[in-house]
């Protein structure tokens, strides 16, 4: 008898295979061929079902620490997450250094400090103990972990880490910390150039100080190793070349995040996406990250993160209370910050598009209050009057429907970005799988549903070498998505103060979602285990 059969289900194999219905069972956590009884049947009444969602671009790795479930994400259909991207970790970590990367962390991922401060349990220094932690505290879903390029920085170099260039002694010490964490489990080498991630006092985030010649040295380890991924988030000062040249001397893949669509420099994503492709065709493994959602922020002008990425604004960066408010009452700011937003960049989040900041109680746009007035002006006059208390939205980037279907559609982009466990005073993006089956499969028929499925689960699975996950072919580990086709997609986000301290967060919801398995244990929907069958994923296919 098996374990769980799941009955009468519209299959989606995770191959792009047409779909069929059938019937599925489940034997010691995975996959067998259909037929028999099950010691717990579900009857799916033509309900759909899918591998779990591989989601590939996460920062749950403080969350993780005091939350195993990582909540939302297993309602929202995820069942294998990868943390540690961009190279934001928390491991390694001295113990001295835990205040400066939890206030980085508060600074680049909008992350409460208070909520860090009560939440992170310290059970680890290096990163193969924060595996083993983790490993031994248990998790709901599968978890990968990057090696994150920040924090092995910080812990040879500390707080000059955000100030200089490496020595040659330093990245050699490097190396031996990346090849200590690949040898336990990391799933690749993870960093950023992007000039939108700064730390603590407006500092950049320590990667971005290193040059060319240690990344090359570190993604090296990757080629000795003779597995992982490397992933960046990459400045406009790096270029796909130079990705390219890390490609083929390693012979790894190599992920570059973020490629959202901005409406003010609508090609420089295709031309992006097009020098990936003919990297590709010279049979050097480039992936270029692509989101299904549109940006979208809520923020105040306590942390402003849609403009600290502009170098007019680094002034402002490390200023509090009264001298952050008087900088902002600046002509001379105000003119510098001006003159910059006029001018589209690439590579930058916020391109002067007054009408699509909203003030969130109003309900109205800058553009619509400026009346004649400069934007710019109109936005942090009100924001002064009101203490820096008030809220705006913002949408910021792939909000060009057509161009984001392109994006999507394109062979050598990966659907990833949902930030989940960042930015949780921003936006919430965890759902982007979840929006892809309902809104660019269903809605638009951007992509066909076997299509979508796939992108979400195989194709994650071959780029970062995860093995037997992904489809639901007989032998695979049985982490499952039942939903509603005709109904799937994610809900509204709402804020909850759910986070350790009371401290707020925006939540998200899933739409359709019938129930979520990991490893052949429902984690999601009637009969829920409270177990937490997740697996902690060390090997990884070359």
């Amino acid at each position: 008898m098996h374990d769980l059969v799941i009955r009468n289900a519209l299959l989606l194999d995770g191959l792009g295979s047409p779909p069929r219905h059938g019937d599925l069972a489940v034997s010691d956590g995975k996959i067998v061929a259909a037929g028999g009884k099950g010691k717990a049947e579900v009857d799916a009444d033509g309900l759909a079902l899918m591998p779990g969602i591989i989601d590939n671009h996460t920062h749950y790795d403080a969350q993780i620490t005091w939350d195993p479930w990582v909540s939302p994400s297993p309602a929202l259909g995820v069942t294998t997450a990868v943390i540690g991207n961009c190279g934001f970790t928390i491991a390694p970590c001295r113990p001295q250094d835990r205040e400066l990367v939890m206030k980085n962390l508060t600074q680049v991922e909008g992350m409460s400090l208070a909520a860090l401060r009560a939440g992170i349990r310290w059970e680890f220094e290096s990163l193969p103990e924060y595996l083993d932690m983790l490993e031994r505290r248990g998790v709901a879903l599968n978890l990968a972990c990057f090696a994150g390029h920040s924090s092995i920085r910080t812990y040879v170099m500390g707080a000059a880490a955000s100030e200089r260039a490496a020595n040659p002694e330093e990245i050699q010490r490097m190396k031996r910390i990346l090849a200590e964490a690949l040898q336990a489990g990391a799933i690749g080498l993870s960093t950023t150039t992007s000039p939108a991630h700064n730390g603590e006092g407006g500092r950049p985030m320590p990667s971005r100080l290193a040059e060319e010649d240690e990344l090359r040295a570190l993604v090296g380890c990757l080629r000795d190793a003779g597995r992982g991924v490397f992933m960046l988030t990459k400045g406009g000062q790096t270029r796909i070349p130079f990705l390219e040249s890390l490609a083929a001397d390693s012979g790894r893949p190599v992920v570059i995040a973020a490629l959202l669509h901005s409406s003010t420099n609508p090609n420089a994503v295709f031309e992006d996406l097009e020098k990936i492709k003919e990297a590709n065709d010279r049979g050097h493994r480039l992936l270029g990250a692509v989101s299904c959602c549109p940006l979208s922020m809520e923020f105040t002008l306590h942390s402003p993160y849609v403009l600290e990425g502009l170098e007019s604004w680094k002034p402002a960066l490390p200023l509090k209370g009264e001298a952050f408010k008087a900088k902002l009452r600046e002509k001379a700011f105000r003119d510098a910050v001006r003159a910059e937003i006029a001018k589209p960049a690439h590579f930058r989040i916020f391109n002067g598009e007054w009408d699509k900041v909203r003030v969130i109680e109003s309900q109205r746009t800058i553009a619509e209050l400026a009346a004649g007035r400069d934007p710019l002006d109109t936005m942090l006059d009100l924001a002064l009057a009101e203490n820096l208390d008030t809220q705006f939205i913002a949408l910021l980037l792939n909000s060009d429907e057509a161009a984001v279907g392109k994006m999507l559609n394109h062979p050598c982009s990966l659907v990833s970005l949902s930030d989940a466990g960042a930015h949780l005073t921003f936006f919430n993006d965890a759902g982007f799988g979840l929006h892809l089956l309902g809104h660019w499969a269903r809605e638009l028929g951007v992509l066909a549903l076997p299509e979508a499925v796939r992108r979400l689960t195989s194709h994650p699975a071959r780029v970062f070498g995860i093995e037997g996950r992904g489809t639901l072919e007989p032998g695979r580990h049985a982490d499952l998505l039942l939903f509603d086709p005709a109904r799937v997609g994610r809900g509204q986000t709402k804020r909850t103060y759910d986070l350790p301290a009371g401290e707020p967060r925006l939540a998200a919801q899933g739409v359709g979602v019938h129930g979520v398995w990991v490893n052949g244990a429902r984690i999601v929907g009637e009969g829920r285990s409270e177990a937490l069958p997740g697996r902690l994923l060390r090997q990884f296919s070359a």
